[in-house]
């Protein structure tokens, strides 16, 4: 069933309406408004152009029937205020909802879909105009279900910015991850007409973590920091473009694969040893819980000599404060305090 809501303009429409659009650049995602008159920017603010992870398109109103996927996904839509325009999110039942955060009210106001990622039956049978995820956010092509899989059955698509792919093969990250946080405000606030709640957001969570930056040891007193995610054999971990390098090196640590142009990696423990971090943070998440990788990571033989395993430093923070998320900027204030804990403690024994 194809939706019954208009869909971003097509062929021939689309090529006339991008020959008058000046030049974007960048390929996270952007807004072009320059096509219009006074007139339609008072009325409505459609049609509107934005780039998204380096594609064009052009929407001639807002979408009204979104799916998403994912907390961190849906959290964006939910602190828009775009409850309104959604059919529903997918997303694991364990991370819906579970902490007091300001926009939490979305989840009773939305449909919960499914347990599972979002697929292209979920998307058809719920008559989606929209799919609002990622690579390796929902989109696959190992699954057979990606924007293009979509485009045939007249579905739009919208690309979390974290995961754009940056040319070289599927290897992801095309700016720094709150960038990518921003600008998704940013061009979704356009999209759907909500652009002054979008810089309010944005203006807000740049304070919050100013803030905290203000405040982060710098130099030599910046705490090397290691995010374990998953896997005992080879830890994955995140590169420079995935959520928790921002979150790490503005909390003031610093960040022991910030070499790595990619965002969610695996690496080799030999690579952890060498980078001796002297705080590991735990992303917690799916069926092992933060205490299981904890007793994990003290208990395997060669991170016995690591400074944060002999040190006992080792934080946790949630799925959705590490992937991008409204939440990010809470993460930052959260393990800033942690890092300055670290550094005065460190002082006390020197």
């Amino acid at each position: 069933m194809r939706s019954s809501a208009p869909r971003a303009l097509r062929a021939g429409a689309v090529l006339a309406a991008l020959a008058a659009l000046t030049t974007l650049t960048g390929c996270g995602a952007e807004i072009d408004d320059s096509d219009r008159d006074d007139d339609a920017r008072a009325g409505g603010n459609y049609p509107v152009t934005i780039t998204n992870c380096g594609e064009r398109k052009t929407f001639d109103r807002a979408p009204q029937r979104v799916i998403t996927n994912d907390i961190g996904i849906t959290e964006i839509m939910f602190a828009l205020g775009l409850e309104g325009h959604m059919a529903g999110y997918a997303t694991p039942e364990r991370k819906s909802g579970d902490r007091d955060v300001p926009w939490r009210d979305g989840y009773r106001k939305t449909e919960w879909l499914s347990k599972k990622k979002v697929s292209k039956e979920l998307a058809v049978d719920h008559r989606a105009d929209l799919v609002f995820a990622g690579w390796n956010y929902g989109f696959s092509e190992a699954d057979g279900f990606t924007p293009a899989t979509l485009d045939k059955l007249g579905i739009d698509s919208y690309l979390l910015t974290e995961s754009c792919r940056n040319g070289r093969g599927k290897a992801r990250g095309v700016m720094s991850p709150l960038e990518a946080l921003y600008t998704d405000l940013k061009t979704l606030g356009a999209l759907f007409d909500v652009r002054d709640r979008a810089a309010k957001l944005i203006k807000d969570f740049r304070e919050q973590v100013a803030a905290t930056e203000e405040r982060a040891p710098t130099g030599g007193d910046r705490p090397r920091v290691f995010l374990y995610d998953a896997d005992e054999d080879k830890p994955f971990t995140s590169g420079k473009f995935a959520g928790p390098h921002d979150i790490i090196t503005r909390a003031g640590g610093d960040h022991v694969m910030k070499d790595l142009a990619d965002s969610w990696v695996s690496v080799g423990w030999e690579t952890v040893v060498e980078r001796d971090p002297e705080i590991i943070v735990i992303n917690d998440y799916g069926e092992v819980s933060a205490k299981q990788k904890e007793r994990f990571l003290k208990s395997f033989p060669p991170l016995r000599n690591v400074s944060a395993v002999r040190n006992d430093r080792i934080f946790t923070l949630d799925y959705v404060d590490l992937v991008e998320s409204p939440r990010n900027p809470q993460a930052i204030t959260e393990l800033g305090a942690y890092i300055r804990e670290t550094v005065n403690q460190r002082g006390e024994r020197r």
